[in-house]
Formats: C-alpha cells, sequence, structure tokens
C-alpha cells in the first residue's frame, strides 16, 4: 500500500495573508506585524502575494529585491514617497500616513516571501 501524500492546503482568503494553516501559527513569525499592516491598508487593491495584479505581486518583488539594509529603506522610501518606471508605467501611490517604521515592517514581511 502506498504511503499518503500530505497535500499542503492553501488559502487564498486575504483576510488569511501572512498565516499558516497547517501549522496553526503566521509563516516568517517576525513579519506578521507587516502582514497584518498590509492586510490593513490598501496595498491588496494593487498587490497580491503571488500575482500581478495593478503593480508587481509580492513574490516578484522578494525575487528581484534581496533583504539587505539598502533594499529595505529604498523599498519603504518608495511606498511613502511613491514611485515609477521600475515595474513598468503605472505609478505607485505615495502613502504619505504610512510611518517609517510600517513601511520597513511590510518591506521586511514582502522581502520574506522569497526565502
Amino acid at each position: 500500500m502506498a504511503a499518503a501524500t500530505r497535500q499542503t492546503e492553501v488559502d487564498t482568503n486575504v483576510n488569511d495573508l501572512g498565516t499558516n494553516r497547517n501549522a496553526g501559527e503566521s509563516p516568517q513569525g517576525a513579519y506578521e506585524k507587516g502582514a497584518q499592516l498590509i492586510k490593513s491598508s490598501d496595498c491588496l487593491s494593487c498587490h497580491q502575494e503571488k500575482a500581478k495584479l495593478v503593480g508587481p505581486s509580492y513574490v516578484d518583488v522578494a525575487k528581484k529585491y534581496k533583504p539587505t539594509d539598502d533594499n529595505i529603506n529604498l523599498l519603504a522610501g518608495k511606498i511613502i514617497k511613491g514611485g515609477s518606471g521600475v515595474w513598468g508605467d503605472v505609478p505607485m501611490t505615495p502613502h504619505p500616513a504610512v510611518s517609517d517604521q510600517d513601511a520597513h515592517e511590510m518591506v521586511k514581511y514582502i522581502l520574506s516571501l522569497n526565502q
């Protein structure tokens, strides 16, 4: 008799962004705050974790940028100030109400998705 293969459960509900239902805990535990900040913001109207929407997917961002301090600072600045030209013609809307610390937490979570 063949051994049973365990299939990983994939949850596409944005309310569970950043959670691992099989383990009963958040993935990238240290990055949960960033996932929650993204979930409670307007980010998901332009970005998804694995699929391009208006802007790039978070996984594509994580593949393009290594999690260095310089890249984290660069991307946190783009969240706050906006940007254009890196992923095509559609500019990223600035989010000046997002604190520098929160932007850094969001970026750390996004970049953790390439691990």
